[in-house]
């Protein structure tokens, strides 16, 4: 009797004597369910022995398999990644690799009975780019539940990704993005990345775009003074073309499937935090699968390439956006730096405030409460 016919008919045994039907192993092993009636027939001892040894023997990830056992029975459709990706965010593990958490997973979806139900390969075609020239720009939205209740939430969001080192930003809100809100994240974005590219790629959006005419894209009147005012060239995916919108690299799916499904929503500032670290921590961190390189390390190299977006625009009035509060308790602003009082630096997250601007004066607001907590005369 080879191994592997002898590695099966322990694991028919194995499932059978924790409650399994003949049908469920059948499921599970991808096997006839003759075969595995035929098999509950036969008992090598060393084949029970041998999958009592794998049972019992301590490994790497047993102190965490309660945990991880639990997270599957709630989300069913969490991949090994994203246990990787909980592993590291709640608990600092970082110990065993990728190859061996999947191992761990997949027995673990074995034992238990908890089959993937949804399965997401990341897949780009994405031509290879010189540093510095061109970020993809796609929306998103998904349906999430909110912490410690039964409702759930949809949420949007908008990702951007330099094409070259594949380094993202993801900006979430709870309401349709608008026109004003995409220029805002656009100058997030900026901030982010500390500079913009040549051009930007956009799959084709109602928020940008009023129509085709003649096979000319025509921009709505704000989008279209944006562009003008920070001078970047637009590429747009046309509507129904496959290969036009080939080009647009799938962030979108990656944050949606990797950060945000699963994951229990309580207020859009702290989901924004978590997916900011999770950008830190696995987006720009873990190596790229085509690229087989860290976005980090490959976006060190293309940050000098990015043009300076030193000019930042001066807001017109009623107009805001955010700005990251460094670990000095300033904020940087058209190229100058402004304090905001001792202590609103957070350590180990993203702090961020809103301001405005008066043609004199720079005034920073607290994100939660909308309170006024500095105001400056603008320095020229």
């Amino acid at each position: 009797m080879d191994f592997k016919k002898v590695n099966r008919i322990a694991k028919v045994h194995h499932y059978k004597k924790k409650g399994f039907s003949n049908a469920k192993i059948s499921r599970m092993l991808g096997i006839h369910r003759n075969t595995v009636r035929s098999d509950l027939q036969k008992k090598p001892k060393e084949a029970i022995s041998w999958v009592q040894s794998l049972t019992t023997r301590e490994r790497k990830l047993d102190p965490y398999k309660e945990t991880i056992v639990n997270w599957l029975s709630d989300e069913p459709e969490l991949s090994a990644a994203q246990i990787e990706d909980w592993l590291n965010e709640q608990f600092n593990y970082k110990e065993a690799a990728s190859s061996t958490i999947r191992s761990y997973v997949k027995e673990l979806r074995e034992t238990y009975g908890i089959p993937k139900s949804f399965t997401y390969r990341h897949y780009e075609a994405v031509p290879e780019l010189p540093a510095g020239k061109q970020i993809q720009v796609d929306f998103g939205e998904i349906i999430v539940q909110r912490a410690l209740t039964d409702k759930r939430v949809k949420l949007y969001c908008i990702g951007f990704v330099l094409s070259h080192s594949r380094f993202k930003y993801i900006e979430w809100q709870e309401k349709p993005f608008t026109t004003r809100d995409v220029i805002r994240t656009h100058e997030n974005a900026f901030d982010y990345f500390g500079g913009r590219t040549e051009e930007i790629v956009y799959d084709q959006d109602k928020l940008m775009i009023v129509s085709e005419n003649h096979g000319d894209i025509l921009f709505t009147k704000q989008f279209q003074s944006y562009v003008l005012e920070r001078q970047f060239i637009v590429h747009v995916c046309r509507a129904a073309d496959p290969e036009s919108k080939g080009k647009v690299e799938a962030v979108i799916k990656f944050v949606k499937y990797n950060f945000a499904r699963g994951r229990r929503f309580r207020t859009i500032k702290s989901w924004q935090e978590q997916c900011e670290a999770w950008l830190e921590r696995t987006g720009n961190y873990k190596v790229h699968e085509k690229t087989k390189k860290r976005p980090i390390d490959v976006f060190t190299l293309e940050k000098p390439h990015l043009i300076s977006i030193s000019k930042k625009r001066i807001l017109s009035n009623n107009e805001s956006i955010t700005k990251t509060i460094l670990k000095d308790n300033t904020l940087q602003f058209q190229s100058n730096y402004y304090s905001v009082p001792i202590g609103t630096y957070q350590p180990r997250k993203t702090t961020k405030v809103r301001i405005t601007t008066s043609d004199t004066h720079l005034y920073a607001y607290d994100m939660k409460s909308d309170r006024l907590i500095a105001q400056h005369s603008l320095t020229k």
